[in-house]
């Protein structure tokens, strides 16, 4: 009877060591697995309106080529709206892996929540601005109201359309572009702000970002001139030919939209290897071919010279750093109470 107890109580201590090395064997498995985050392969970028088309192709292009690398299928899925829109809607909580926004501004602002590094300029070449663009005017075939240069902008009866500098990047570039033409002209601040102010007088609709403003020039017919991208005029030009046509003023600005890792969403997503290689891959070859036959201008200078007959590459072009950077631009033009609000206040 002794033996008999004396075995039992042996085969039970043998199934509970066997359970207890069952329970061990699976929380290591389950420790190791959460130790290693499985790659996430789909991204969302969150970009601006006019990129909308150029994307559409780059993520096919791009999901081809991780494909062919990695072996690995992946998606990309797109955001659009006027950049600064974009800008606080990530910051927000919109669940962005990258940016390509219209402007440096508005990644920084991001990047002031802690939600991308520090530095983020230097992640990638050119300051992370894989390819530039310029401002320029669309007009309706025939130009009937002889538009050629900023100051027929502020003639009486000219309607001008411009997207709103508060929500649109876009609309930013427009509006240092312009002032970049007084600056030129007048040597004055006093005459320069007035310029603005006539400019601004004229604008009869102001959409929260550049897409918005070109279909209410092209889709509702409204004004006689579109302050515009120039990829967004290149686009129109081609989608509705013989209606349309692209002034080139004398002095304008150059354009740097940027680009950038949403850091902390990737880290919680397990998507920055595959949101690095999309940024990256902005500057192989093929996507800067891409870029240029979208209308934007490359910033491999080999590739933009191969389509110089494309862009007008004599413009006079003032820079960001002509105003003083973005953070000082920012700050005295366009926040709120700066000089944007104080000419559109007095219209």
């Amino acid at each position: 009877m002794r033996i008999r107890q004396q075995r039992t109580r042996q085969i039970n201590i043998s199934k509970k060591m066997m359970l207890i090395c069952l329970c061990m064997i699976l929380m290591v498995s389950i420790v190791g697995c959460g130790g290693k985050k499985k790659e996430n392969l789909t991204i969302t970028n969150v970009s601006y309106d006019p990129t909308r088309e150029f994307y559409e192709k780059y993520n096919k292009d791009f999901i081809k080529y991780y494909k062919n690398k990695y072996g690995k299928k992946v998606e990309v899925i797109q955001s659009h709206g006027g950049s600064g829109s974009q800008a606080r809607s990530v910051v927000e909580g919109s669940n962005g892996d990258v940016v390509t926004l219209a402007l440096e501004h508005d990644i920084s602002l991001i990047e002031q929540t802690g939600l991308i590094n520090k530095g983020w300029q230097k992640r990638f070449s050119n300051d992370s601005a894989p390819y530039t663009s310029t401002i320029v005017f669309l007009v309706r075939k025939g130009n009937k109201k002889n538009i050629k240069d900023w100051n027929d902008l502020v003639k009486k009866g000219v309607e001008v359309i411009t997207p709103d500098p508060k929500s649109s990047g876009g609309a930013c570039w427009n509006f240092l572009a312009a002032y970049g033409y007084a600056l030129d002209t007048y040597h004055d601040q006093k005459k320069e702000e007035q310029f603005l102010t006539k400019l601004y007088q004229n604008v009869s609709v102001m959409d929260s970002g550049a897409r918005g403003s070109t279909t209410t020039f092209v889709e509702n017919k409204k004004g006689d001139v579109l302050i515009a991208w120039e990829n967004e005029a290149l686009q129109t030009v081609k989608n509705y030919p013989g209606k349309y046509e692209i002034i080139t003023p004398s002095i304008s600005i150059l354009a740097q939209p940027s680009v950038s890792l949403v850091d902390d969403n990737v880290n919680v997503n397990g998507t920055k290897k595959i949101a690095t290689e999309y940024l990256k891959y902005l500057y192989s070859d093929k996507a800067q071919k891409l870029a240029a036959e979208e209308g934007y201008r490359p910033s491999n200078q080999t590739i933009l010279k191969q389509y110089k007959d494309k862009f007008n590459l004599n413009m006079k072009l003032y820079k960001i750093s002509d105003f003083g950077g973005w953070d000082q631009a920012y700050k005295k033009y366009f926040e709120d109470g700066a000089l944007f609000d104080k000419i559109y206040t007095n219209n």
